[in-house]
């Protein structure tokens, strides 16, 4: 089921691509008058007004009435049409999924945050995941056939390009994203999950006018995702970001990679997990202990990061330490990049001093001083939210990219 936009804007005509530019002006500015849409995409205003006049009529923009002026006649303002069009995106987690409905203009208008749901790499796997997404859009039956396009945030290796993932549900010989747009009848875009929260984070979460941005996300394993002068770092093969899988540690620990000593083995929420369930059968008290003790019952990562922060010394000790070793290589990537900012988001983020004050400690220890004295580093305002988000702004972004 392809939306009647797109089908529309697939023809390839000039035409076409004008009203892409049109479209993505508007997503960008929210709101314009038809003289500075002409400016912006240096058309005529009577040509840009027959284009606007058109899309008006189509419903996917809406004329919102006089913009207020001091002098002259006040102009008509245009803005796009939040109902008209939809996309939905999709973020796997380690141990849960969260999944977002986002209208045209980029609000989220519901979501299902924290599914739980461990997602194995099969089949049956990548059949539970198309189930999950179908009775989501199910429960939004008035917009399915107002949906664009499905947004799938997966970790690791991910070509958004082609459409493959080499990490996960990497079964057939053709895209990805072609089986899942097959299984769900309606067009689907994978991308890397740090890199989708990174975007949700620069265009609706922490980032102001910052242009150089250098997204960290400490989640179940380690991410990294840069934004270079206002755009998205993919590299040759999407695969850009791999911060975790730096071989910094001899440590012997075995990485899900496959090789060891990874800056993950021991910079991650699977490290913090590991390291908390090994102090605490070794006799060290937290909160988590009955529990960790139990042969019936699992701890889990935001159970730690809950029990952090109400407190529990030695989760706080762990993250501690932990924010001081991303800290130290975080140096290096400031170093390398001279970023205006740094963003630490994921699920260790949500310990918020505990992890950032130890990260800002070891990073002015660890770089050059004339580098990271202009790098600010912060936390993530979306927080768990800026996979989903992320992944539909992408998922709806893509499609208006001339």
């Amino acid at each position: 089921m392809v939306h009647r936009l797109i089908e529309e804007l697939e023809s390839g005509t000039k035409g076409t691509v004008t009203q892409k530019r049109i479209i993505a002006y508007l997503m960008h500015t929210h709101f314009s008058t038809i003289p500075d849409l002409a400016r912006e995409i240096d058309l005529s205003v009577p040509t840009v007004t027959k284009f606007v006049m058109e899309m008006v009529e189509s419903g996917y923009i809406v004329n919102y009435g006089k913009q207020e002026t001091s002098e002259g006649r006040p102009p008509n303002v245009y803005g796009l049409n939040p109902g008209s069009a939809y996309t939905i995106g999709v973020d796997i987690r380690a141990f849960c999924l969260h999944i977002g409905l986002m209208n045209f203009t980029g609000d989220i208008v519901d979501s299902e945050m924290g599914l739980e749901c461990c997602l194995e790499n099969s089949p049956a796997g990548l059949e539970t995941l198309v189930e999950h997404i179908r009775n989501f859009i199910d429960r939004h039956e008035s917009v399915k056939n107002k949906i664009l396009q499905v947004g799938v945030n997966i970790s690791g290796r991910v070509n958004p390009e082609e459409g493959y993932s080499y990490s996960m549900f990497n079964f057939e010989e053709r895209p990805l994203s072609e089986v899942l747009s097959d299984k769900l009848g309606i067009p689907v875009r994978i991308d890397n999950d740090t890199r989708a929260m990174a975007y949700g984070e620069m265009l609706k979460g922490v980032v102001k006018a910052e242009k150089d941005i250098v997204f960290i996300n400490v989640s179940w394993g380690l991410g990294a995702a840069f934004i270079i002068d206002g755009k998205m770092y993919e590299g040759r093969s999407g695969f850009s970001g791999e911060f975790g899988h730096f071989s910094v540690f001899d440590n012997e620990i075995i990485c899900r990679c496959g090789k060891k000593g990874c800056l993950e083995t021991e910079v991650s929420g699977q490290a913090l997990h590991r390291l908390l369930c090994e102090k605490v059968k070794g006799g060290q008290n937290s909160i988590l202990a009955k529990k960790i003790l139990s042969s019936t019952e699992e701890v889990t990562l935001e159970e730690i990061v809950e029990a952090t922060n109400k407190e529990d010394m030695l989760c706080i000790e762990l993250v501690e330490e932990i924010g001081r070793k991303l800290g130290r290589y975080l140096a290096g990537l400031i170093n390398l990049f001279n970023p205006e900012l740094v963003v630490i988001g994921g699920t260790l983020a949500r310990t918020e001093d505990y992890i950032l004050q130890p990260v800002k400690t070891a990073v002015r220890k660890y770089s050059l001083n004339l580098v990271n004295r202009d790098s600010a580093i912060v936390l993530s305002k979306l927080q768990n939210k800026a996979g989903v988000v992320g992944a539909c702004l992408l998922a709806r972004n893509s499609l208006f990219e001339v």
